[in-house]
């Protein structure tokens, strides 16, 4: 058996984390993969927090795609091969006219959960404008999805499994810059970073709307670290790159912006 209440000391999500170890306990029995379903970033990170010290436990993230949020985990004996190819998911592509009807991501999303299945069976949804949607879901499903969603807004779809390789990924925009600093506190390198004030970006912490790593931070004088990725509600992230320390002892910091 797992430790479960060690793994679950300060979690956030433990509903999430509970499901995890009971499948991983199912792992560890069977000598078999067992499948997660889609979980979020934040959600992603804390189990894995939670696992990494585990050494008879291993498992592997994947969303379909290299920048997907949504991803499943694939969770087996540390013993047995482990790659994310063995995560498996599927892609559908929601095909319809949507010129005169614009549809978002949350009218496809809509209209997935509307045919009666819940959240976590679904990735990542990527909208293509007037031509439909793409979305990755448990394989088991495509059959379902095939029958049952049918119509998004005013507008018949099409549904169709298509390979991950057709997937239109929008690679994120990101701009490198360097900034140097008396110390790695959050408030200082996320307000370089996202290039706003000290003291706008320290609003912005204490509120509740800053994480590190998927965490909440609420102390502006948390200390970050190469590595280390910024994230903030509707602003994007900025994910924190090498850091040397000059003669003068400040920190020469190199941060990505992704947008």
């Amino acid at each position: 058996m797992l430790p479960k209440e060690d793994l679950l000391k300060g979690v956030e999500n433990r509903d999430s984390v509970i499901r995890v170890i009971d499948q991983a306990e199912q792992a560890v029995k069977t000598w078999e993969v067992v499948m997660t379903d889609f979980y979020s970033p934040p959600e992603i990170a804390e189990i894995q927090r939670s696992f990494g010290r585990l050494t008879d436990v291993q498992m592997v993230a994947w969303g379909g795609y290299p920048q997907a949020e949504r991803q499943r985990l694939a969770i087996a004996r540390s013993e047995l091969p482990l790659d994310v190819e063995q995560v498996e998911v599927i892609a559908l592509n929601i095909a319809g006219n949507f010129l005169f009807d614009p549809a978002s991501h949350r009218d496809f999303l809509g209209a997935i959960l509307g045919t009666g299945i819940v959240r976590e069976k679904v990735g990542d949804i990527i909208v293509l404008g007037e031509r439909g949607a793409q979305a990755i879901v448990v394989p088991d499903l495509v059959e379902f999805f095939q029958a049952s969603l049918t119509q998004v807004r005013s507008v018949p779809v099409k549904v169709q499994p298509l390979p991950l390789s057709e997937l239109k990924i929008r690679e994120p925009k990101k701009k490198e810059l360097t900034t140097v600093e008396a110390s790695m506190r959050l408030d200082a390198i996320a307000s370089a970073g996202f290039g706003m004030s000290r003291s706008k970006m320290a609003d912005l912490i204490s509120s509740g709307d800053v994480r590190v790593n998927w965490k909440d931070i609420n102390s502006t004088s948390y200390t970050v670290k190469p590595g280390d990725l910024i994230a903030i509600r509707g602003k994007g992230r900025v994910e924190v790159g090498d850091m040397m320390v000059t003669k003068k002892d400040r920190y020469r910091v190199n941060l990505t912006r992704f947008v």
